[in-house]
């Protein structure tokens, strides 16, 4: 069944105009009154919604009854990425949200390829953004992947609350404050990946909390941000013996951490 993201409030039985952008995305399909379509606000759960009329612009549905069907990881998984240059970015951003993870923070580094700031930074984040909702209704997740506006990496840190934060301190800290912080690293004294995404029988905890994963671009984060970086609490965290793509390593650590928490 065609499944569409539609950004407003869903109720079993209403009568509803679909947005502008949820209509064209139906027309493209040709779908014609009668059909059955699913929808899914971003809110949790999907609801069956049969066709009722498709103007030249317009399309009108009935909504069914909802449904609480959820794919998500049972960890949240927040990506940092410093942005690949050309389209890696785009490859990134929809691997990621078929892969479950929570949110991506684009970043720009000193060995950044890609800079973007002001408007042209904006365009390209909703861009992404679109990229997410396509991804969610092509894999089936319930929930879009959040793309945050671009920062340059100080900045992100410097907006962390540290990890030794106060507990009146930690009740203030928003989606970034996660239980877990890791750093894809080829340092000597990284962790290594069997170590610390282990399922709760052999004592790990890959079955609850959240975690924030930070990867640099090609040519790695230099000394200075590593430092900054494991100062807020990221631990250098090693994916094996083969050095990956900046696009590629993200990707492989949701994929290791998708398979433990089944």
């Amino acid at each position: 069944m065609p499944r569409f993201y539609c950004p407003t409030p869903l109720s079993a039985g209403q009568a509803l105009m679909l947005p502008a952008g949820t209509a064209r995305h139906v027309q493209v399909l040709r779908s014609q009154p009668g059909d059955v379509i699913t929808l899914f606000n971003g809110k949790g759960g999907e609801h069956a919604a049969t066709v009722t009329a498709m103007g030249r612009s317009d399309v009108s549905v009935e909504v069914g009854a909802h449904l609480a069907v959820e794919r998500e990881l049972p960890i949240e998984v927040h990506l940092w990425v410093v942005m690949p240059a050309n389209d890696r970015m785009d490859w990134l951003v929809e691997k990621a949200a078929e892969l479950g993870a929570a949110s991506v923070q684009p970043l720009m580094s000193a060995h950044s390829v890609l800079r973007l700031k002001a408007e042209r930074a904006e365009k390209k984040r909703e861009h992404w953004q679109a990229v997410a909702v396509g991804a969610s209704e092509q894999c089936g997740r319930n929930r879009v992947m959040h793309i945050a506006p671009v920062l340059a990496l100080s900045t992100a840190l410097e907006n962390l609350v540290p990890r030794t934060a106060s507990p009146s301190q930690a009740a203030k800290e928003t989606r970034d404050a996660t239980d877990t912080r890791y750093l894809l690293s080829f340092r000597p004294d990284s962790l290594d990946w069997r170590a610390a995404l282990k399922r709760p029988a052999e004592g790990g905890t890959v079955s609850s909390g959240s975690v924030l994963v930070l990867n640099g671009p090609e040519g790695g984060l230099n000394t200075q941000e590593e430092a900054a970086a494991i100062e807020q609490g990221f631990v250098p965290l090693q994916l094996g013996p083969r050095v990956l793509r900046a696009e590629t390593a993200p990707m492989a650590f949701l994929a290791m951490l998708s398979i433990l928490s089944i």
